[in-house]
């Protein structure tokens, strides 16, 4: 059973924050190709007075509907998410219901026992974004549709969880969808440095909550989770967390897929990785004043800055280690493309980098990072970086560590390109995730043929071992190193060997590397995975009609 109308709400709607945003744009196109069905994704309208580049409005779309309603208090536009497919969009303005918030939270603790006592932080405007949509849907519904269509709302993370709420006290023929990707009790206790893995069979969710002080976020995710239709994560990693932490059963696993139109086709690959490979070096070149070789190993990371989470730490950690590593025969340029609170690219980088000179003799001043960080001395990026002897200071030693603390859209004013186009000119990526319910960032080098070493804490590092029915090696383009609560240190010393062994082999080992891992990115598309979203709705949609 397929839904006439899909509403699919998320925080990341023409908003690019994070891994969500990936989810939903490159999963559109997909969607939209399915005949009969209606998709409207609803995200938050956070660019009142400003042009956001990701929307387009169209005022004629649903106008009749938008006319109609007398609520003073209801804002939202229209349009379309310039993304491929372009997908109808609508964008709801929260912030008018500010006065209605006390009397929702009594709302959601009489129905659902949803506690909203401890909300702090961004808790009261998500919450408030879900009653706003719960609205906005609920209007719709009433001017365009009835019993008779089949209609479900996918609630995307515990920020769009309340709306999936309202619609169950609101509309009880909507077949509802609630979907974590990370819960939020699992992302605070790997976060705190606790130890999630050893001891979790022990871990209570409610007391963990309580003791993290992320009780509000727990509770409203918690009870979207017990009282939707059909519960969703993104892997079994995920699931197994949310039957621990979430008390709930996971209905339908939906992976995150990727599409291959972001990759650029064969005949302009090579000019486009040549590009990158160019613009990586000269800048770790004009920075650190050393004689980097053509033929250096670019080794890359990215993703948020979580240091223990996305394992910014051991990757550090194996840096170091292969600095004084005897065995490693070539040049290592690593770049860390984490966004970070930055303001501005550094002004005499740029300087060195106008003129047409590729070779310099002296460093530069912090000869390891391209823009100016507004917190320089608290940075955790950089103050590992420092601690950990990787600062470029003297120019010695094979690896070089760049760390570019901004977003890559474009205008960053040093590289000015995009992150994939940036991306592609890696030989190899590194993400030793400790806490990562599945992991674009991995999949995304692999789609862009560059060999990959995640681990078996990463929801895509338990897929490539499922796919393979055993760990992944990087001959087989993705290699799944294990991590656990105890072996920080081992893991480190594995990725290390493996980088060592990577820079021996020949180009045409190389070649080969690089097509599995394309071939491994291959499996992960979205005509691949589309198949579980639509078991999700129908399962939402036969919970539905029996309440109709």
């Amino acid at each position: 059973m397929l839904p006439d109308y899909l509403f699919e709400i998320s925080w990341e709607v023409c908003n690019k924050v994070g891994g969500i945003y990936t989810v939903l744009s490159t999963k559109a196109e997909t969607v939209s190709e399915i005949k009969g069905m209606n998709e409207i994704y609803i995200g938050p309208d956070l660019w009142e007075g400003k042009e956001n580049p990701l929307f387009t409005e169209d005022k004629r779309l649903w106008r009749k509907w938008r006319n109609s309603v007398v609520d003073e208090k209801f804002k939202v536009r229209c349009g379309y998410w310039e993304i491929p497919g372009r997908p109808k969009v609508m964008l709801v303005d929260f912030e008018n219901y500010i006065d209605e918030k006390e009397s929702f939270y009594y709302t959601l603790w009489e129905k659902f026992k949803v506690d909203s006592l401890h909300g702090y932080g961004d808790y009261d405007e998500s919450v408030l974004f879900g009653y706003a949509v719960g609205r906005v849907i609920e209007s719709f519904y009433k001017y365009y549709l009835s019993e008779k269509d089949n209609v479900v709302v996918q609630a995307h993370e515990w920020q769009s969880g309340s709306a999936a709420l309202y619609l169950k006290m609101a509309l009880p023929a909507v077949g509802t969808i609630f979907t974590t990707h990370a819960t939020s009790i699992g992302r605070s206790i790997a976060s705190n440095g606790k130890p999630l893995y050893d001891f979790f069979e022990g871990y209570d969710g409610d007391q963990m909550a309580d003791e993290l002080n992320v009780q509000s976020k727990h509770s409203i995710e918690k009870q979207s989770a017990h009282n939707v239709d059909c519960f969703t994560t993104v892997s079994e990693l995920t699931a197994r967390e949310c039957l621990q932490l979430i008390e709930r059963k996971i209905d339908v696993i939906l992976e995150n897929g990727f599409e291959k139109d972001f990759v650029p086709e064969k005949n302009e690959f090579d000019a486009r990785r040549a590009q990158a490979r160019a613009a990586r070096l000269r800048v770790a070149r004009a920075l650190t004043g050393s004689e980097i070789s053509d033929d250096a190993i670019i080794i890359g990371i990215g993703g948020r800055m979580e240091m223990r989470n996305k394992g910014i730490d051991m990757f550090l950690e194996t840096m170091a280690r292969l600095n004084g590593c005897n065995e490693l025969e070539r040049d290592v340029v690593a770049f860390i493309d984490v966004p970070a609170w930055s303001d501005s690219p550094r002004g005499d980088l740029q300087k060195r980098l106008s003129t047409k000179d590729n070779k310099w003799s002296t460093p530069m001043r912090d000869p390891y990072l391209t823009h100016n960080l507004c917190n320089f001395e608290n940075d955790a990026i950089a103050v590992s970086i420092r601690n950990i002897g990787l600062a470029n200071y003297d120019g010695k030693g094979r690896v070089k560590v760049i760390y570019v603390p901004c977003y890559l859209k474009g205008n960053d004013g040093i590289f000015n390109m995009d992150y994939y186009d940036v991306l592609i000119g890696n030989d190899l990526s590194i993400y030793p995730s400790y806490y990562e319910p599945w992991g674009y960032t991995p999949l995304e080098s692999a789609a862009f043929h560059i060999p990959t070493i995640t681990t078996n804490l990463a929801g895509f590092g338990l897929w490539v071992n499922s796919v393979l029915g055993r760990s992944g090696k990087l001959s087989d383009g993705v290699e799944v190193v294990e991590r656990n609560d105890s072996n920080y240190f081992d893991s480190a010393d594995v990725i290390t060997k493996i980088i060592c062994t990577f820079a021996k082999l020949s180009a045409e080992e190389v070649s080969e590397y690089r097509r599995n891992a394309a071939e491994m990115a291959e499996k992960a598309l979205w005509k691949h995975f589309i198949k579980n979203y639509l078991r999700a709705y129908d399962h939402a949609l036969r919970a539905a009609a029996e309440r109709k």
